[in-house]
Protein backbone atom coordinates (compact mmCIF):
# COMPACT_ATOMS: atom_id res chain seq x y z
CA UNK A 1 0.00 0.00 0.00
CA UNK A 2 2.81 2.44 0.87
CA UNK A 3 4.54 2.07 -2.50
CA UNK A 4 1.22 2.42 -4.30
CA UNK A 5 0.48 5.66 -2.42
CA UNK A 6 3.95 7.04 -3.21
CA UNK A 7 3.60 6.21 -6.91
CA UNK A 8 0.17 7.77 -7.14
CA UNK A 9 1.14 10.96 -5.31
CA UNK A 10 4.31 11.48 -7.35
CA UNK A 11 2.31 10.88 -10.53
CA UNK A 12 -0.02 13.76 -9.65
CA UNK A 13 -2.92 11.86 -8.12
CA UNK A 14 -4.52 12.59 -4.74
CA UNK A 15 -5.33 10.12 -2.01
CA UNK A 16 -8.67 10.17 -0.25
CA UNK A 17 -9.17 11.04 3.41
CA UNK A 18 -10.28 7.47 4.00
CA UNK A 19 -7.06 6.14 2.46
CA UNK A 20 -5.01 8.41 4.70
CA UNK A 21 -6.95 7.20 7.75
CA UNK A 22 -6.29 3.62 6.68
CA UNK A 23 -2.57 4.40 6.63
CA UNK A 24 -2.94 5.82 10.13
CA UNK A 25 -4.57 2.59 11.28
CA UNK A 26 -2.13 0.21 9.59
CA UNK A 27 1.29 1.89 9.55
CA UNK A 28 3.90 2.48 12.21
CA UNK A 29 5.08 6.01 12.90
CA UNK A 30 8.40 5.21 11.22
CA UNK A 31 6.62 4.03 8.08
CA UNK A 32 4.46 7.16 7.94
CA UNK A 33 7.42 9.47 8.44
CA UNK A 34 9.52 7.72 5.81
CA UNK A 35 6.70 7.89 3.26
CA UNK A 36 5.92 11.54 4.04
CA UNK A 37 9.58 12.51 3.76
CA UNK A 38 9.96 10.76 0.43
CA UNK A 39 6.96 12.74 -0.83
CA UNK A 40 8.40 15.97 0.58
CA UNK A 41 11.76 15.37 -1.11
CA UNK A 42 10.08 14.57 -4.42
CA UNK A 43 8.06 17.80 -4.53
CA UNK A 44 10.23 20.22 -2.56
CA UNK A 45 13.77 18.88 -2.32
CA UNK A 46 15.76 19.83 0.79
CA UNK A 47 14.93 23.54 0.88
CA UNK A 48 13.17 24.72 4.04
CA UNK A 49 10.93 27.75 3.68
CA UNK A 50 11.28 30.30 6.50
CA UNK A 51 9.01 33.13 7.58
CA UNK A 52 8.37 35.28 10.61
CA UNK A 53 5.53 37.40 11.97
CA UNK A 54 5.11 40.67 13.83
CA UNK A 55 2.10 41.24 16.07
CA UNK A 56 1.05 44.53 14.49
CA UNK A 57 -2.25 44.95 16.39
CA UNK A 58 -2.99 43.15 19.63
CA UNK A 59 -6.05 42.45 21.74
CA UNK A 60 -9.58 43.87 21.88
CA UNK A 61 -10.86 41.37 19.34
CA UNK A 62 -14.64 40.93 19.24
CA UNK A 63 -14.49 37.40 17.82
CA UNK A 64 -15.06 34.44 20.16
CA UNK A 65 -12.46 31.94 18.85
CA UNK A 66 -12.03 29.58 21.79
CA UNK A 67 -8.25 29.22 21.43
CA UNK A 68 -7.31 32.88 21.22
CA UNK A 69 -5.72 35.07 23.90
CA UNK A 70 -6.66 38.24 21.99
CA UNK A 71 -10.43 37.81 22.25
CA UNK A 72 -12.12 40.35 24.52
CA UNK A 73 -14.56 37.59 25.49
CA UNK A 74 -11.83 36.10 27.72
CA UNK A 75 -9.58 37.49 30.41
CA UNK A 76 -6.00 36.59 29.45
CA UNK A 77 -3.97 39.68 30.33
CA UNK A 78 -2.72 40.09 26.76
CA UNK A 79 -0.99 43.38 25.88
CA UNK A 80 -3.28 45.63 23.83
CA UNK A 81 -2.40 48.21 21.14
CA UNK A 82 -3.89 49.42 17.85
CA UNK A 83 -0.79 49.69 15.63
CA UNK A 84 2.74 48.54 16.47
CA UNK A 85 5.33 51.31 16.70
CA UNK A 86 7.33 51.89 13.54
CA UNK A 87 10.75 51.61 15.20
CA UNK A 88 9.77 48.30 16.82
CA UNK A 89 8.57 46.89 13.50
CA UNK A 90 11.69 48.00 11.64
CA UNK A 91 13.97 46.57 14.31
CA UNK A 92 12.33 43.15 14.04
CA UNK A 93 12.25 43.31 10.24
CA UNK A 94 15.96 44.11 9.99
CA UNK A 95 16.83 41.35 12.47
CA UNK A 96 14.88 38.77 10.47
CA UNK A 97 16.42 39.95 7.22
CA UNK A 98 19.91 39.68 8.72
CA UNK A 99 19.26 36.04 9.59
CA UNK A 100 18.06 35.30 6.07
CA UNK A 101 14.37 34.76 6.86
CA UNK A 102 12.59 34.80 3.51
CA UNK A 103 9.20 36.30 4.33
CA UNK A 104 7.69 38.56 6.97
CA UNK A 105 4.04 39.10 7.87
CA UNK A 106 2.25 41.75 9.86
CA UNK A 107 -0.52 40.08 11.86
CA UNK A 108 -3.45 41.94 13.39
CA UNK A 109 -5.97 40.93 16.02
CA UNK A 110 -9.63 41.68 15.35
CA UNK A 111 -12.21 40.63 12.79
CA UNK A 112 -10.62 42.70 10.03
CA UNK A 113 -8.48 45.67 9.14
CA UNK A 114 -10.79 48.22 7.53
CA UNK A 115 -10.08 50.43 4.51
CA UNK A 116 -9.66 53.38 6.87
CA UNK A 117 -7.13 51.49 9.02
CA UNK A 118 -5.14 49.92 6.18
CA UNK A 119 -2.95 52.93 5.25
CA UNK A 120 -1.15 52.82 8.62
CA UNK A 121 -0.11 49.21 7.96
CA UNK A 122 0.70 49.94 4.30
CA UNK A 123 3.14 52.60 5.48
CA UNK A 124 4.85 50.00 7.67
CA UNK A 125 5.24 47.71 4.65
CA UNK A 126 6.75 50.56 2.64
CA UNK A 127 9.18 51.30 5.46
CA UNK A 128 10.20 47.63 5.72
CA UNK A 129 10.65 47.36 1.96
CA UNK A 130 13.09 50.23 2.13
CA UNK A 131 15.14 48.58 4.89
CA UNK A 132 15.06 44.85 4.03
CA UNK A 133 15.12 42.42 1.11
CA UNK A 134 12.31 40.17 2.35
CA UNK A 135 9.01 39.26 0.75
CA UNK A 136 5.85 40.34 2.58
CA UNK A 137 2.71 38.62 3.78
CA UNK A 138 -0.31 40.03 5.61
CA UNK A 139 -2.68 38.40 8.10
CA UNK A 140 -5.40 40.95 8.75
CA UNK A 141 -8.63 39.04 9.09
CA UNK A 142 -11.71 39.00 6.89
CA UNK A 143 -10.78 42.02 4.78
CA UNK A 144 -12.60 43.17 1.67
CA UNK A 145 -11.27 43.30 -1.87
CA UNK A 146 -10.40 47.02 -1.74
CA UNK A 147 -8.27 46.55 1.37
CA UNK A 148 -6.54 43.57 -0.20
CA UNK A 149 -5.76 45.69 -3.26
CA UNK A 150 -4.29 48.39 -1.01
CA UNK A 151 -2.05 45.80 0.63
CA UNK A 152 -1.03 44.40 -2.77
CA UNK A 153 -0.15 47.88 -3.98
CA UNK A 154 1.99 48.30 -0.83
CA UNK A 155 4.05 45.25 -1.79
CA UNK A 156 2.23 42.38 -0.05
CA UNK A 157 2.30 39.28 -2.24
CA UNK A 158 0.88 36.63 0.09
CA UNK A 159 -2.20 36.68 2.31
CA UNK A 160 -2.59 34.51 5.38
CA UNK A 161 -6.04 33.43 6.55
CA UNK A 162 -6.12 30.22 8.57
CA UNK A 163 -9.08 27.90 8.16
CA UNK A 164 -8.09 26.77 11.70
CA UNK A 165 -9.73 23.33 11.51
CA UNK A 166 -12.09 21.37 9.29
CA UNK A 167 -15.31 22.96 8.09
CA UNK A 168 -17.16 20.32 10.12
CA UNK A 169 -15.44 21.09 13.43
CA UNK A 170 -15.10 24.87 13.09
CA UNK A 171 -18.60 25.78 14.40
CA UNK A 172 -17.71 24.17 17.74
CA UNK A 173 -14.80 26.61 18.15
CA UNK A 174 -16.13 29.93 16.85
CA UNK A 175 -19.62 31.43 16.41
CA UNK A 176 -18.86 35.02 15.35
CA UNK A 177 -17.67 34.14 11.84
CA UNK A 178 -17.79 31.06 9.63
CA UNK A 179 -15.56 28.79 7.60
CA UNK A 180 -17.27 30.20 4.50
CA UNK A 181 -16.26 33.75 5.54
CA UNK A 182 -12.64 32.64 5.53
CA UNK A 183 -12.96 30.99 2.12
CA UNK A 184 -14.42 34.19 0.67
CA UNK A 185 -11.44 36.19 1.95
CA UNK A 186 -9.01 33.66 0.52
CA UNK A 187 -10.74 33.81 -2.86
CA UNK A 188 -10.57 37.63 -2.88
CA UNK A 189 -6.86 37.56 -2.05
CA UNK A 190 -6.22 35.29 -5.00
CA UNK A 191 -8.31 37.57 -7.24
CA UNK A 192 -6.01 40.53 -6.55
CA UNK A 193 -2.97 38.40 -7.38
CA UNK A 194 -1.77 37.18 -3.98
CA UNK A 195 -0.64 33.72 -3.03
CA UNK A 196 -2.43 32.24 -0.04
CA UNK A 197 -1.18 30.75 3.22
CA UNK A 198 -3.85 28.88 5.16
CA UNK A 199 -3.61 26.18 7.81
CA UNK A 200 -4.74 25.81 11.37
CA UNK A 201 -4.30 24.47 14.86
CA UNK A 202 -4.22 20.84 15.95
CA UNK A 203 -5.00 19.67 19.47
CA UNK A 204 -8.28 21.58 19.98
CA UNK A 205 -10.35 18.43 20.45
CA UNK A 206 -10.63 17.56 16.77
CA UNK A 207 -10.16 14.11 15.27
CA UNK A 208 -7.45 12.96 12.88
CA UNK A 209 -10.08 13.13 10.15
CA UNK A 210 -10.60 16.83 10.93
CA UNK A 211 -6.87 17.48 10.57
CA UNK A 212 -6.76 15.77 7.21
CA UNK A 213 -9.88 17.60 6.04
CA UNK A 214 -8.21 20.87 7.05
CA UNK A 215 -5.23 20.06 4.82
CA UNK A 216 -7.47 19.02 1.93
CA UNK A 217 -9.73 22.07 2.26
CA UNK A 218 -6.72 24.41 2.41
CA UNK A 219 -5.33 22.87 -0.79
CA UNK A 220 -8.70 23.12 -2.50
CA UNK A 221 -8.82 26.82 -1.55
CA UNK A 222 -5.47 27.32 -3.27
CA UNK A 223 -3.08 27.49 -0.31
CA UNK A 224 0.58 27.21 -1.27
CA UNK A 225 1.57 27.16 2.42
CA UNK A 226 -0.18 25.29 5.24
CA UNK A 227 0.91 26.32 8.75
CA UNK A 228 0.46 23.64 11.40
CA UNK A 229 0.12 25.12 14.88
CA UNK A 230 0.01 22.94 17.98
CA UNK A 231 -2.43 24.30 20.52
CA UNK A 232 -0.73 26.17 23.33
CA UNK A 233 -3.58 26.30 25.90
CA UNK A 234 -3.91 29.90 27.14
CA UNK A 235 -5.20 30.40 30.70
CA UNK A 236 -8.50 32.23 30.57
CA UNK A 237 -9.62 30.76 27.24
CA UNK A 238 -12.21 27.97 26.92
CA UNK A 239 -9.48 25.58 25.68
CA UNK A 240 -7.18 26.22 28.64
CA UNK A 241 -7.66 22.69 30.01
CA UNK A 242 -7.68 20.69 26.78
CA UNK A 243 -5.61 17.52 27.06
CA UNK A 244 -2.41 18.04 25.01
CA UNK A 245 -1.73 15.78 22.06
CA UNK A 246 1.06 13.28 22.52
CA UNK A 247 4.22 13.86 20.53
CA UNK A 248 3.58 10.67 18.57
CA UNK A 249 0.13 11.86 17.50
CA UNK A 250 1.57 15.21 16.42
CA UNK A 251 4.27 13.46 14.39
CA UNK A 252 1.72 11.17 12.73
CA UNK A 253 -0.66 14.07 12.05
CA UNK A 254 2.01 16.05 10.21
CA UNK A 255 3.07 13.04 8.15
CA UNK A 256 -0.50 12.29 7.10
CA UNK A 257 -1.26 15.94 6.34
CA UNK A 258 1.79 15.96 4.05
CA UNK A 259 0.30 13.05 2.11
CA UNK A 260 -3.03 14.84 1.76
CA UNK A 261 -1.30 18.06 0.66
CA UNK A 262 1.86 16.93 -1.17
CA UNK A 263 2.49 20.11 -3.18
CA UNK A 264 2.07 22.73 -0.44
CA UNK A 265 4.71 23.94 1.97
CA UNK A 266 3.83 22.27 5.28
CA UNK A 267 4.88 24.89 7.82
CA UNK A 268 5.92 24.27 11.45
CA UNK A 269 4.29 27.15 13.34
CA UNK A 270 3.09 27.86 16.90
CA UNK A 271 3.39 25.42 19.78
CA UNK A 272 6.55 23.66 18.70
CA UNK A 273 8.55 25.09 21.62
CA UNK A 274 6.91 22.52 23.90
CA UNK A 275 8.17 19.57 21.85
CA UNK A 276 11.28 17.58 22.63
CA UNK A 277 14.25 17.96 20.29
CA UNK A 278 13.71 14.36 19.18
CA UNK A 279 10.09 15.04 18.21
CA UNK A 280 11.07 18.23 16.39
CA UNK A 281 13.69 16.41 14.32
CA UNK A 282 11.24 13.59 13.61
CA UNK A 283 8.68 16.06 12.27
CA UNK A 284 11.26 17.80 10.08
CA UNK A 285 12.25 14.41 8.69
CA UNK A 286 8.60 13.36 8.39
CA UNK A 287 7.14 15.71 5.81
CA UNK A 288 7.55 19.25 7.17
CA UNK A 289 9.40 21.71 4.91
CA UNK A 290 8.59 25.16 6.28
CA UNK A 291 9.13 26.86 9.63
CA UNK A 292 7.84 30.01 11.26
CA UNK A 293 10.80 31.61 13.00
CA UNK A 294 10.85 33.63 16.23
CA UNK A 295 8.17 34.61 18.75
CA UNK A 296 4.56 33.97 17.78
CA UNK A 297 1.96 36.62 18.61
CA UNK A 298 1.09 36.02 22.28
CA UNK A 299 3.39 33.04 22.90
CA UNK A 300 7.15 32.55 22.87
CA UNK A 301 8.76 30.70 19.96
CA UNK A 302 12.11 29.01 19.45
CA UNK A 303 15.46 30.83 19.35
CA UNK A 304 16.40 31.83 15.82
CA UNK A 305 20.04 30.72 16.15
CA UNK A 306 18.93 27.32 17.39
CA UNK A 307 16.52 26.92 14.47
CA UNK A 308 19.13 27.63 11.81
CA UNK A 309 21.65 25.36 13.55
CA UNK A 310 19.01 22.62 13.46
CA UNK A 311 18.36 23.15 9.75
CA UNK A 312 22.10 22.93 9.05
CA UNK A 313 22.47 19.73 11.06
CA UNK A 314 19.61 18.10 9.13
CA UNK A 315 20.92 19.06 5.70
CA UNK A 316 18.31 21.66 4.81
CA UNK A 317 19.08 24.66 2.63
CA UNK A 318 17.27 27.95 3.15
Amino acid sequence: MIEDIFTRLTSGDDISIDEALRLDAECTTDELCQLADRVRRHFHGDRIDTCSIINARSGRCGEDCKWCAQSRHYSTGVHEYSVAERDYVLELARANDKYGVRRLSLVTGGRRVTKAEAPAFCRLYADMAGKTSMSFCASMGLVDRETLQMLYDAGVRRYHCNLETSSEFFPRLCTTHTHADKLRTIALAREVGMEVCSGGIIGMGETMRDRLLLAREACKAGAVSIPVNILNPIPGTPLADVEPLTEDEIIRSVALMRLVAPCAVMRFAGGRARLSSEATRRILSGGMNGVMIGDLLTTVGNKVDDDFALFDSMGFSY
